[in-house]
């Protein structure tokens, strides 16, 4: 597809570049030499478009699409959840959960769910502030909870890789990061870890939700020709998160991502 596709776009949309707002520290999602999911599903939709990738980086945390997508310094943030009202949402293009973390030939192999009793008792690694957080507490958790930070600048913190450092040297039992997060972790330095979905919490809040690409508000012309885009391009988009290993759910995040989807 050629540079003057966005043509019908509003006149903030760069019809030469496919403009990404993104963290230049953040893997496994992006940083600034490419490596992150969220970059080659970047360069995926720039293939399409027929359009170069141009980055616009800065700290995912307080201020991210003030200072990026509403400044008009870039057109599309690769990940979003659904139903945030700072961006106009694409359709989602995954389903995610929050993640139970722990060794995969221990005690905790078999827990599915947070109400198991195998983790009262348990020093379990949570991020302050996060939705599993409030399932801890309602099964008798939180005792001997450690919490890390939910807020912070990459470039210079990282509690999910914290986290899995501590789990890894015996400090804690388990961990409970989300699953795009956790996931690709898991897979790229902890061999020996199990990464289970936490897909049978049924009491709010929800510990699954659908990820979409976030545009400007009103820019309506632009969020369809991307929903157009995930539509066409499913297999590819969920070649590239399964390979980084991001756990890939059904629609209602009840179960597995069924492989013909």
């Amino acid at each position: 597809m050629a540079a003057g596709a966005l043509a019908q776009t509003s006149d903030l949309v760069s019809r030469t570049a496919l403009r990404v707002c993104a963290d230049p520290a953040n893997l496994p999602m992006s940083n600034e030499a490419g490596e992150g999911y969220e970059n080659k599903l970047a360069e995926l939709i720039a293939d399409r478009l027929g359009l170069p990738v141009e980055y616009t980086w800065y700290p995912m945390a307080t201020g991210f699409i003030r200072n990026t997508l509403r400044a008009n310094r870039c057109d599309l943030v690769m990940g979003y959840a659904q139903g945030h009202e700072m961006v106009l949402n694409t359709n989602h293009y995954m389903t995610s959960s929050y993640t139970l973390i722990v060794p995969e030939t221990g005690p905790l192999a078999a827990v599915t769910a947070l109400a198991d009793p195998a983790l009262k008792g348990k020093t379990i690694g949570i991020i302050a502030g996060s939705p599993p957080a409030t399932h801890m507490a309602r099964n008798g958790l939180m005792m001997k909870a450690r919490p890390y930070h939910l807020v912070v600048d990459r470039r210079f913190e990282s509690p999910a890789v914290d986290m899995l450092k501590d789990l890894k040297t015996g400090e804690l039992d388990a961990a409970i990061l989300w699953g795009p997060i956790g996931g690709p972790l898991v897979k790229q330095g902890y061999p020996g870890f199990k990464v289970i979905p936490l897909t049978q919490e049924t009491l709010p809040p929800r510990l699954f939700y659908r990820i979409t690409m976030g545009v400007r508000q009103g820019e309506k012309v632009w969020e369809r020709k991307l929903n157009s885009l995930i539509r066409r391009n499913k297999a590819q988009i969920n070649q590239i998160l399964q390979e980084a290993g991001v756990p890939l759910l059904n629609d209602m995040g009840t179960g597995p991502l069924e492989a013909t989807n």
